[in-house]
């Protein structure tokens, strides 16, 4: 997709989360939809507000939060139904919802939103266990982009037999894209959707990237030297899917290891790195346990990082934070692993949902081979039970069997 074609997009996309929210509004007294700042939760939960009767209020406005602060009770009989945005910002504001909803519980009653995991925050001591369904808003993916408010189209291989893959691929609508514009956009709305120029993109992203420092860092710890945390990023950043060492990280950049770790929380906690976990079980082969390391949004990752042109690991980024919007905003839950051996070989994303598992090798090259899959020849060999076929994204156009249950397919169908 062009970048001319960005700007002729709809101000308002629909997102895929939606349904799942409307739905989760039917049964829990309390929905909190968490994610990155600049996602789009705001526009959400303000989209709701159009057919929905709430109060909406934002902790961003300061008199609000201080009221959130000293009189959350207070705030809270403002209405019957309301949606308060920003809540990480008054972390005991949680502790009068848990009063509000145990003296009267009803569906829907309250709509948090937060850009931090608000699980891992260590100031927050309530959960809302038994009374809240956390769901998480991730940045655009690229039907989202295209109005089509879905991420990709995972559910195939495990809805229909390998032998149907290829036919039902080819139904699929494109178009086809360039993965290495998308993986410069990213999928936060702004840059994704309203930025034509890929030069006044790197200034938003700047910008964010100041402010994620300055102003949400911050709030959600106490960090004296944020230069330090600056070069962290950044050395993650060019390790982009590459095992996370942190005594490495750590020397690298001279931090001690209890620094560098809390860093590396920081990050996960506010929703920019994830950490992919390893597949564990096998029955003759020692794996590697390290977690790898990706990013919610590539051209965040790519402006952190100081890269102005995408790598193959971006390329893998842009498959994974596919799959992490698809594996949240699905009703049936899937995991999303790696595979790697002590010996090196490697399968850059296992996909297990319920008893069937699906080994995804991705290839930033529009011509594959028989070595391009030797590895998932190893992972089929071992997982032979529980994994039906593996996939080859590449960035070719051709749907083929390139070796026995294995499909090669142009990542743009799937994605």
């Amino acid at each position: 997709m062009s970048d001319h074609e960005t700007q002729r997009r709809p101000a308002l996309l629909p997102r895929a989360l939606l349904p799942r929210v409307r739905q989760a509004l039917e049964t829990f007294p309390v929905v909190a939809i968490v994610g990155a700042r600049q996602t789009g939760k705001s526009t959400l939960v303000r989209d709701l507000l159009q057919q929905d009767e709430r109060l909406y209020v934002t902790l961003d406005d300061l008199d609000t939060a201080e009221l959130a602060e000293r009189e959350p009770d207070s705030l809270l009989r403002r209405a019957s139904h309301m949606t308060i945005d920003e809540v990480q910002r008054a972390p005991d504001l949680l502790l009068a919802v848990k009063r509000a909803v145990d003296r009267e519980r009803r569906p829907g009653r309250f709509i948090l939103t937060g850009s931090a995991n608000l699980l891992l925050m260590q100031r927050v001591s309530e959960s809302l266990a038994g009374r809240a369904l956390y769901l998480t808003l991730w940045p655009m993916t690229r039907r989202e982009q295209l109005a089509r408010a879905r991420a990709g189209h995972w559910s195939v291989f495990f809805e229909t037999r390998p032998p149907e893959w290829p036919e039902v691929l080819k139904e699929i609508p494109g178009p086809a894209a360039d993965w290495e514009a998308l993986a410069r956009r990213g999928g936060y709305p702004v840059p994704a959707c309203h930025i034509a120029e890929q030069r006044a993109r790197r200034d938003w992203f700047r910008g964010y990237i100041d402010t994620y420092l300055e102003r949400d860092v911050r709030q959600l710890a106490s960090i004296e030297y944020l230069v330090d945390y600056r070069r962290l990023m950044r050395a993650v950043a060019l390790r982009t899917g590459n095992l996370m060492n942190q005594a490495e990280l750590a020397r690298d950049v001279a931090l001690a290891p209890s620094t560098a770790q809390r860093y590396l929380n920081l990050m996960e906690t506010s929703y920019q790195l994830v950490r992919l976990e390893s597949y564990s079980v096998s029955r003759t082969k020692r794996l590697t346990k390290s977690p790898k390391a990706y990013w919610s949004d590539t051209g965040f990752a790519l402006e952190v990082a100081g890269e102005s042109e995408p790598r193959g690991a971006h390329f893998e980024n842009l498959v994974f934070a596919d799959l992490l919007a698809w594996r949240d905003y699905s009703e049936e839950r899937a995991d999303i692993l790696y595979w790697r051996t002590a010996k090196g070989a490697e399968v850059d994303f296992v996909i297990e949902r319920g008893s069937d598992i699906l080994p995804v090798e991705v290839k930033s090259s529009s011509r594959v081979g028989l070595g391009d899959v030797k590895n998932l020849r190893v992972f089929l060999d071992e997982y032979s039970r529980r994994a039906k076929g593996g996939l080859l994204l590449y960035t070719g156009d051709d749907v083929f069997w390139l070796a026995d249950r294995i499909l090669a397919v142009p990542w743009w169908r799937v994605v």
